[in-house]
């Protein structure tokens, strides 16, 4: 795993971890004088959030923010009082504080954030429309809710030891937080109980995102949960939908997103923390975002339908489907709008341009605004289609040479 390097300009991130019950659906509570889980500087953004301009969630938006969906964030907690995500952290459980009086907590349990990697994914995930030194930030799902449940204090606590917490987070997430939607920005070994654990999610309907891990090239073991058969494998991309370098590579992956040069809340104050080499931890939570337009579009989708929009309905490759990309790079707009199953192809590049690009500038995407709603009425219908790409008949744990 790389380390972290944090300098006194920026906090740097470089991680490679690879609804709601009745209480859950309570109004968000922040703890009264809470301690500081995170001291260090954060900074304004110094340029547009590119991942946005490539992707441009806002054109789905409407036809669906996510209103009404809880996505549970597995990870090192969520910061509630970013002005990106006030209002919209649920109380958790924080795994990592249950009977352990040295680590620190806020007395909303999943609301304190050491590290920072699960406040920047909740950011990515469902982040409010926010300005900072003029550029524009948002998550994918500005109207759905957090749910955060703590398993990791920090990046080296990040190991192959983690199975049955995980378990545990995710059948506490589905039983008692009501998740509609989990995201798993990190990688951990297989076990029954994981095994069983994911099932249980995916049976009750709840979608479940993984990342894929970091591991290169791959010649490891299998990213879990990732490799679970029903769960979306993520890759990561660049800025030219190229594979990023670091991503596994493998047959568990469905599809890829911006996982490079990320931005997003910090776990302290309002400013924000950088990850310049990304991780597929990254690229997980916009493709959770996407699984939670989704989820408020349709409340009666089912797990296996949205892995099947999401991968349809991607940029895909020239070539179908590979396993740097899988079936290339998610499009929120295109997952939303493609209501029509039998229109639609891509260009011959794969890709179908659903929209220009927002112009690389101050306000960012904020500078078309005035024409979303307008477009994506005739986008819905006319340019966002689904691409009637088969998907590859697969088995995950099929591997050459075992039959």
């Amino acid at each position: 795993m790389r380390a972290v390097r944090l300098s006194a300009a920026a906090a740097v991130l470089a991680i490679v971890l690879g609804t709601a019950s009745p209480a859950a659906a309570a109004v968000p509570v922040r703890a009264a004088a809470a301690p500081v889980c995170y001291s260090l500087p954060t900074q304004p953004l110094p340029t547009p959030v590119w991942a946005l301009t490539r992707l441009r969630p806002d054109l789905a938006w409407p036809l669906s923010r996510g209103a009404g969906v809880t996505v549970a964030v597995i990870d090192t907690g969520v910061f509630p009082d970013h002005p990106a995500l006030a209002g919209k952290v649920l109380p958790g459980r924080d795994l990592v504080a249950e009977g352990n009086a040295l680590v620190p907590h806020t007395d909303v349990p999943g609301q304190c954030d050491e590290f920072g990697h699960g406040t920047v994914v909740s950011g990515i995930i469902a982040g409010s429309e926010t300005q900072s030194n003029g550029y524009r930030f948002s998550g994918v799902a500005p109207d759905a809710r957090i749910l955060p449940v703590r398993v990791l204090r920090d990046q080296a606590s990040a190991n192959t030891t983690l199975s049955t917490e995980i378990a545990e987070a995710v059948n506490w997430a589905v039983d008692i937080g009501g998740a509609d939607v989990i995201n798993l920005s990190l990688v951990t070994s297989p076990s029954p109980e994981l095994e069983a654990a994911i099932a249980h999610a995916l049976d009750t309907g709840t979608v479940v995102v993984a990342a894929v891990g970091n591991q290169a090239t791959g010649g490891g073991p299998d990213p879990y949960p990732a490799a679970f058969d029903g769960v979306i494998g993520v890759a990561g991309s660049d800025r030219a939908d190229a594979h990023v370098e670091s991503s596994t590579v493998g047959e568990y992956v469905d599809v890829a997103a911006p996982g490079v040069d990320i931005a997003g809340p910090a776990p302290a104050g309002d400013g924000y923390i950088f990850a310049p080499k990304g991780g597929t931890s990254f690229a997980t939570a916009y493709v959770t975002g996407v699984a939670a337009l989704l989820k408020g579009y349709d409340r009666g989708i089912t797990p296996a339908e949205v892995l099947d929009r999401v991968t349809r309905t991607a940029d895909h490759p020239a070539q179908g489907w590979t396993p740097e990309l899988g079936w290339g790079v998610v499009s929120p707009a295109r997952a939303i709008g493609a209501l029509d199953d039998s229109a639609g192809e891509p260009g011959p590049s794969g890709r179908l341009d659903a929209a220009s690009p927002a112009p690389e500038a101050r306000d960012g995407v904020s500078a078309a605004a005035p024409w979303v709603a307008a477009f994506a009425a005739v986008a819905a219908i006319a340019v966002l289609v689904a691409v009637p790409v088969l998907r590859r008949g697969r088995d995950r744990r099929w591997r050459p040479g075992r039959g």
